[in-house]
């Protein structure tokens, strides 16, 4: 699209070619209404943005980056990625839809670009690098029962409430990303703005999800059948992170496999698996049919186990995804509820009636959590 390189980053001409498909979403609801960002993705007017962005709106409305408007309509949502389609109504035939990128091939210190509606303020372009991949968020929805857990891309550029559902590019001006989230210091404290840690759904996640949610209006997801929480395992004199069985359900693809209660699943295929939200992700990010090789220990030792992943049960169909995260002290919750959400909120100004969002997603690690907590009392 544009000359620009990861080594050598134009800024400005991937700025101008890529802002035209960057569009400030405007949704009214039963509580007020709110702000958030998209993509175009397509010539007939199809948009993805964040669900938290759009669900529950009585109405949507579309700015172009050119500052036309347009009334658009939801064509599905899916709150088990928290991810949307609106589409354009009466939609023009200049519409540029974004170049749509390969989140697998990135990588840690790349350039990125976020473009997006943040505070209300349209066509805001700010710059970073990634700074992690696969990094476990969990955040709950629009409400309690639905629950979001995603690897996520986790990135430096600043981005703020209103940003939801905006894409994040490449230096070559390819979107890899949809910026869904930030984190916040402490949950004693509103957020001010952003602190440097921004987290982003990846693209390919958003292009299984989106052609299903234009094609069907709904999505499915994988589903493996097991309640996990998370452990530590050592074999063959190493031990690593993983996510413990604690159950199996019958008939399901885990039990098929010959998984069993206990086992601390530690890979799978080449990803390492640091946790039951970990893990989550993971399988959420695979479709139904697909296959996957797990490495897990078992009785001190390593082995591998074959699975083919299932659509989830009618009975399973909540945001949940048919798999549960088991915290510490043994109640079960819903997938990535995880043992709290004090650290983290959603970077969009939601459905609130003051145009906050409840998204809250789980990264901070606890010891780092108490030192913000610390800091901010003294």
């Amino acid at each position: 699209m544009t000359s620009s390189t990861s080594q050598n980053p134009d800024w400005e001409e991937v700025t101008t070619a890529v802002s035209p498909s960057v569009v400030a979403i405007q949704v009214t609801t039963a509580q007020g209404g709110g702000e958030g960002s998209g993509v175009v993705i397509d010539t007939d007017g199809h948009i993805v943005t964040n669900n938290h962005v759009v669900s529950g709106a009585e109405s949507v409305s579309v700015t172009l980056s050119d500052g036309r408007l347009y009334e658009a309509e939801i064509v599905g949502t899916d709150p088990t990625t928290d991810l949307a389609v609106v589409k354009l109504k009466d939609a023009p035939d200049d519409l540029q839809p974004a170049s749509i990128g390969d989140s697998d091939t990135v990588a840690v210190g790349e350039p990125v670009l976020a473009v997006g509606n943040p505070l209300g303020l349209a066509n805001t372009s700010t710059t970073g690098i990634v700074s992690a991949l696969d990094r476990p968020v969990s955040a709950s929805g629009e409400d309690t029962s639905d629950v979001v857990v995603t690897n996520a891309i986790q990135i430096d550029a600043a981005v703020n409430p209103g940003n939801s559902g905006g894409p994040l590019f490449d230096a070559e001006g390819n979107v890899i990303g949809i910026t869904s989230s930030i984190a916040s210091l402490s949950s004693g404290q509103s957020q001010s703005g952003s602190i440097g840690l921004g987290f982003a759904i990846p693209v390919n996640l958003a292009k299984n999800i989106s052609a299903q949610l234009i094609e069907n209006g709904t999505a499915e997801h994988a589903f493996l059948g097991v309640n996990l929480t998370d452990a530590s395992a050592t074999a063959d004199g190493v031990t690593r992170r993983g996510a413990e069985v604690a159950a199996v359900s019958d008939g399901s693809p885990a039990a098929d496999a010959g998984i069993r209660t206990g086992d601390v699943i530690v890979a799978i295929g080449d990803d390492a698996v640091n946790g039951a939200e970990s893990l989550t992700a993971f399988v959420r990010e695979r479709e139904a049919g697909e296959q996957e090789t797990l490495t897990l220990v078992r009785d001190g030792s390593s082995q591998t186990v074959d699975v083919t992943f299932a659509t989830r049960p009618a009975d399973e169909q909540s945001s949940s995804g048919g798999d549960s995260v088991v915290p510490g002290d043994g109640q079960s919750q819903q997938d990535g509820q995880g043992d709290g959400q004090e650290d983290g909120q959603g970077d969009g100004q939601g459905q609130q009636g003051d145009g906050s969002d409840q998204s809250q997603p789980n990264n901070i690690p606890d010891w780092l959590q108490k030192l913000f907590e610390e800091q901010n009392q003294g």
